[in-house]
């Protein structure tokens, strides 16, 4: 939403530009009279202002100065009845967006001069959202946070990765961080200056994902209204990363492996061919070649997208890096929301690292800031780790057990589900002796 103040005094014009400007739905506007009136309205922050040249209640030039002054990065575009050339002049060199004319040419230069307003300020976002990005993801080697061999060979592939424009494939649990792989292999590429663009294909709609990645033209299909381009145009000269490519339908696959193969491709509606130049990065928590073996994905894509197979580890395989993952959270979660340093007791880094997380390092998170969040003192207990598994399995997976003792602990989690012996020998297809025979030697 582009926010646009109009400072203009003749209520009949204020119609006219309020009619030109809202044209476009995407913009809001707030109408003010009188430029002090603007000045004194601290409420509100346009993107954009117009500004009308014959105020009375001020100084025109001194008026405008005082507008830029106070928003020196907002264009302001002066809307006059003048068309003194020296006076446009004036104030397009002190720094004015443009200087339009009240005649019958104002709605189109209006339009196109807000149009044109608009694309700077979203290009100007979007660099400073890239230097944000950058900033954040320079250094490789502060990217994970851990010690364990398997999060060392996970860096030692990223740093193979970046030198090339390989494709990447990315293998894990959810919560693993293969998003992060994937922004620590673009900021350290010779593409980080260019844009990183991630589709989660498992959250697009399957009769649109066609449309998402290759954009389409207007009329292409009912609800094409304007032309729109896709992800593919969107990140070239830079990285696409397709996360859940494991989603992505059997007909769409043809349409990518083409592309890939090909670099090129054309939108839906047209018959022009498209280059591209873009390095891809793919990411799935599935088994692909068990969906290659089922029929589920092409065997030519799997292979096409293979690449550089990286395989981020699962949490309960990453010992200690629990705990370096834990204060990691904790420090982060008190910067952003200034509060006082918190540590961990013994007591419940113990608890930490008894647990399996099923939902891995994002889990470890949001059990950690929960803590910070509860905690009535500067230490975060164990009884302020709570674990929310909402799984129906049985925590089979958080200890090296004897198969006796396994079996004993399904049985166990049987009884609890179905609170009857009778019912969970049925289910296990064993005889309830054997089950009175665990009860006695577990004690459960």
């Amino acid at each position: 939403m582009t926010k646009i103040a109009v400072i203009e005094d003749d209520i009949y014009f204020q119609e006219i530009l309020k009619y030109h400007i809202l044209k476009n739905p995407d913009n809001e506007i707030k109408l003010y009279t009188k430029g002090n009136e603007f000045i004194k309205d601290n409420s509100y922050i346009p993107d954009i202002i117009t500004l009308d040249y014959k105020l009375p209640d001020n100084n025109e030039l001194e008026l405008y100065k005082k507008l830029k002054k106070a928003n020196p990065h907002t264009p302001i575009i002066i809307i006059s009845g003048q068309s003194d050339v020296s006076v446009a002049v004036e104030l397009l060199s002190n720094g004015a967006y443009d200087y339009i004319i009240k005649n019958e040419h104002l709605g189109n230069r209006l339009w196109n001069s807000l149009r044109n307003a608009t694309t700077e300020i979203q290009n100007l976002k979007e660099i400073e959202k890239l230097k944000s990005e950058i900033n954040k993801n320079a250094k490789l080697h502060t990217t994970f946070t851990g010690n364990s061999q398997q999060i060392k060979e996970v860096t030692r592939l990223i740093s193979k990765a970046i030198n090339t424009n390989i494709t990447v494939s990315l293998y894990g649990e959810t919560g693993t961080g293969k998003e992060l792989a994937a922004k620590a292999i673009h900021y350290n590429s010779i593409r980080k200056n260019n844009p990183f663009i991630v589709v989660n294909l498992s959250a697009i709609p399957k009769d649109l994902i066609e449309s998402e990645l290759f954009g389409h033209e207007k009329g292409a299909f009912t609800s094409a209204i304007k032309s729109r381009i896709g992800k593919f145009e969107e990140a070239n000269t830079g990285t696409l990363f397709l996360d859940e490519i494991g989603e992505i339908d059997l007909n769409i696959q043809t349409k990518l492996l083409r592309v890939i193969q090909e670099k090129e491709f054309s939108r839906i509606g047209s018959n022009k061919i498209i280059k591209t130049d873009i390095r891809l990065i793919t990411a799935t928590n599935k088994n692909m070649k068990e969906e290659v073996e089922k029929g589920n994905f092409r065997e030519d894509l799997f292979y096409r997208l293979q690449g550089f197979p990286i395989n981020m580890p699962p949490l309960r395989q990453r010992g200690l890096d629990t705990i370096y993952l834990a204060k990691h959270f904790l420090n982060e979660f008190c910067s952003e929301n200034n509060l006082s340093s918190l540590n961990i007791s013994a007591e419940a880094k113990n608890k930490l690292l008894s647990y399996h997380y099923p939902g891995n390092v994002r889990e470890l998170k949001t059990i950690i800031e929960y803590a910070a969040t509860i905690t009535d003192s500067n230490t975060i207990t164990d009884k302020e780790i709570i674990f929310r598994d909402n799984s129906k399995s049985c925590d089979l997976c958080s200890k090296e057990l004897t198969l006796d003792e396994y079996n004993a602990k399904l049985i166990e989690n049987y009884i609890k589900k179905y609170n009857s012996i009778t019912i969970a020998a049925k289910k296990l297809d064993i005889a309830r002796s054997k089950i009175y025979r665990y009860k006695a030697k577990y004690k459960f």
